[in-house]
């Protein structure tokens, strides 16, 4: 019966996210209904103590990382860098290689620092004028932006500053960095299997005459003839946040020591901080607010004729996005203190090697919730431990479960009820039945990644 309340509670939850309710309500109403039927004395005491708890300790770590990410996307946006970005990608790689170009402008952008979310929106009018001139069919934009923007420059490559990447930093007291070989073999594969199925997908496409579609939706409206601005200083906040984070990683923790004791006149006593667990937090935040500062440097006019709308919009979306991790993460925290959470725990930690039970223990709880940020934060939450003594007994480094956790979380998130896939699907006016099945496909693809580098690991020791 506690097994069946855990999975009842998963259910609905998965279920609630796939029909389009907040989770921010009803990730509470399933934790405390899971809480209800195991012994009802216990709501108010778990709802207080466990899931606020969580809650708000998620908030207060990782929502400067959403908010600062979100507007510095947004002034990327306002000032015009990203249309002279993907301009610029374009006309280098070619109009007629429209996939790869897409791809690369996604992974530009969102390896750049600028969130996902905001790269759909910046892509999508480029990636359906070059599918119309290619006459490609605009059902496959989905899959091309997803591979682009949603797999491995969010996870993979080492020092993206996406949460994905951020979240195993605080369990295991490693950097943004952690694992750089096996992060450049997984993202390396996932690019070329990824672009090997689209081009497929294309040719197929081609040899059947589908061309481009008639009577779709949200189709963009046509390109003014603007000036773009010069896309090397478009790029260059960028490079800015992705330089800065290297070296905030290596700077802070010789400058703050372990752990640094906040002493204040007006403070009872010192508010000690560790250092180890929050370095790589403040390496990002650190160089996303130089991107920021970068951008508005070369480009303030623009973007402060439209920051005040901008900004609000902006930090609007950290909000929910932030809210919505955190609610799943308290969500998490309970259901793992549950009695029915033992017989999960317990048929993961039958998988013998230690490294593939971590990857399959995230992947399935991203799956799950339909989130990797949130996925991941409720199986490092519930079993970081078991996974920081199996690396200490198999003498496996930490850096290594790091990648693998962040990558395994990036796997299978991407079911029909994961938010950034809704988002796609809406912004692009396809429905499920027209695009999912290439989203699922690159899905997989980004899911057996994880295991291509478990095995690299194992064959030939590399870190």
């Amino acid at each position: 019966m506690d097994f069946l309340i855990v999975i009842a509670a998963l259910v609905f939850l998965m279920f609630i996210a796939y029909r389009g309710y907040s989770v921010i309500l009803f990730a509470p109403v399933a934790a405390l209904g899971a809480v209800l039927f195991t012994d009802p004395s216990l709501v108010a005491p778990a709802f207080t103590g466990l899931f606020m708890d969580k809650m708000v300790g998620f908030v207060k770590l990782y929502f400067p990382v959403f908010m600062l990410g979100a507007v510095f996307g947004k002034v990327i946006e306002l000032s015009g860098f990203s249309k002279s970005i993907v301009s610029s990608v374009i006309n280098l790689v070619g109009r007629e290689r429209a996939m790869l170009s897409i791809v690369l402008v996604c992974a530009l952008l969102t390896y750049g620092g600028v969130s996902l979310f905001v790269v759909v929106f910046a892509v999508y009018p480029f990636a359906a004028e070059m599918f119309r001139q290619g006459n490609i069919p605009k059902r496959l934009i989905p899959g091309t932006i997803a591979l682009g923007a949603f797999t491995f420059t969010m996870d993979a490559l080492p020092g993206t500053p996406q949460i994905q990447n951020i979240i195993p930093t605080t369990f295991f007291k490693t950097n943004t960095w952690a694992a750089p070989t096996l992060g450049v073999i997984g993202g390396i594969f996932i690019l070329i299997v990824g672009l090997t199925y689209l081009n497929w997908r294309r040719r197929s496409a081609q040899t059947a005459g589908e061309g481009y579609g008639e009577n779709l939706l949200n189709e963009p409206e046509p390109f003014p003839d603007e000036k773009l601005a010069n896309p090397v200083i478009a790029i260059l906040p960028l490079f800015v946040v992705g330089i800065f984070n290297k070296v905030f990683t290596t700077v802070i923790p010789d400058l703050y020591g372990k752990v640094h004791e906040l002493a204040l006149p007006g403070l009872a006593k010192p508010i000690a901080t560790d250092v180890t667990k929050i370095a790589a937090i403040w390496a990002v935040e650190a160089a996303l607010l130089l991107g920021i500062l970068c951008v508005l440097a070369f480009a303030f006019k623009p973007v402060m004729a439209k920051f005040a709308d901008g900004s609000k919009a902006a930090v609007g979306g950290a909000l929910l996005a932030s809210m919505n991790t955190a609610s799943e993460y308290g969500f998490g925290a309970i259901i793992a203190a549950l009695p029915g959470f033992i017989y999960i725990a317990d048929a993961l930690k039958a998988i013998p090697n230690p490294l593939i039970n971590e990857a399959i223990s995230i992947s399935t709880l991203a799956g799950i919730t339909g989130s990797a940020s949130g996925g991941m934060s409720i199986a490092l939450a519930a079993m970081s431990e078991t996974f920081i003594a199996n690396a200490n007994a198999a003498g496996i480094p930490l850096e290594v479960f790091h990648r693998v956790a962040s990558m395994a979380s990036g796997g299978m998130d991407t079911l029909p009820h994961n938010g950034a896939v809704i988002t796609l699907l809406a912004v692009t006016g396809l429905t499920h039945k027209q695009s999912y099945g290439d989203i699922f496909a690159i899905t997989i693809i980004k899911t057996s990644a994880v295991f291509v580098v478990i095995a690299a690991y194992y064959l030939f020791g590399i870190v």
